[in-house]
């Protein structure tokens, strides 16, 4: 009998054994797929975002002309220097301008057009697709067509035919400095270009509202429009909007396509990814002071971002 009670106990004790090498060998198995898939992406980023920031890093301390290697040891100056420079100080100012601008209006329209689209009944994911597909258009090839067709400055242009009609004479949208009419064409292209990414995201913020709150509303006797919109749709979409307002911002600080391609690197209206750009990769080639301004630049993103993000509790339990 004892016999018999040993043998089932290392039968089981060696069953044991065998799923745990089993399970062993399947999560390393799992490991290895994990690491063939995700191990590329990993090592891109690496080589194409970290070690570049890394070399910028090291870059801003050090003189770096015409060469990526550095060469004397400055120390802090290339941040000194770019901060008593008139011309990067300008460009922040441009930058406000553009995001004064630019985050209040696509916010509006976003949100908006996320309103109307959700209340469509027929046809909800067509108009979804029509309003998102520009977002898949590149701002250099739009930035041209609003250059050449819509904002060209001459008669033929758009904008021009449309005030002919009324007897308005051309306007030179994108060198008119008095009054400064290059801000039209600025604005609505990256509205077209953007408008339907956050539209998405205020569409996936609104089907996370539960039914039964507009139901309990209008038993309290809440009225459809306004009231329904202020206490209830506005409330609940506070994670969404603080996210938007966010992603706008830090999109509006990395603004280069359009201001590249539409105006070029002009003095007044130039943002610092264009100023940049040109210390960097113009003439000069300056990349220790272009690399301090950068860093800068970067610096000021985060501490706005992180700003914005304690202003309006993103990301607390609630969220």
């Amino acid at each position: 009998m004892s016999s018999t009670v040993e043998a089932r106990t290392d039968s089981a004790a060696s069953g044991e054994r065998r799923g745990a090498r089993r399970r062993q060998k399947g999560i390393k198995g799992n490991a290895l797929w994990f690491w063939v898939f995700v191990g590329p992406f990993v090592l891109g980023l690496l080589i194409f975002s970290y070690l570049p920031i890394i070399w910028s890093l090291v870059l801003s301390f050090f003189e770096a002309y015409n060469t990526a290697t550095p060469s004397k040891f400055v120390g802090l100056q290339n941040y000194i220097d770019m901060l008593t420079d008139q011309n990067f100080l300008s460009s922040l100012g441009t930058f406000t301008i553009f995001a004064v601008f630019i985050v209040p209006l696509t916010f509006v329209l976003s949100l908006a057009l996320a309103l109307l689209v959700n209340q469509v009944k027929i046809a909800r994911a067509f108009f979804r697709s029509v309003f998102f597909l520009p977002t898949a258009c590149s701002y250099v090839v739009a930035s041209l067509i609003w250059r050449l067709s819509i904002f060209n400055g001459v008669r033929f242009g758009l904008a021009n035919t449309v005030l002919g009609w009324f007897g308005i004479d051309n306007i030179a949208w994108l060198s008119t400095v008095s009054p400064p009419w290059y801000w039209l064409p600025l604005v609505t292209v990256r509205l077209w270009l953007q408008l339907g990414f956050y539209m998405i995201l205020f569409i996936a913020g609104l089907q996370r509202i539960s039914p039964t709150l507009y139901e309990a509303a209008y038993v309290d006797g809440a009225k459809p429009g306004w009231q329904i919109f202020r206490y209830i749709t506005l409330p609940q979409l506070r994670a969404t909007s603080v996210a938007v307002l966010i992603l706008n911002l830090i999109a509006a600080y990395q603004a280069f396509d359009e201001f590249y391609n539409l105006i070029g690197n002009v003095n007044y209206a130039r943002p610092p990814l264009v100023y940049l750009y040109g210390i960097s990769l113009g003439s000069i080639q300056d990349l220790g002071h272009g690399s301090a301004g950068a860093l800068i630049l970067a610096v000021i993103i985060m501490l706005v971002t992180l700003l914005q993000s304690r202003i309006f509790g993103f990301g607390k339990a609630g969220d």
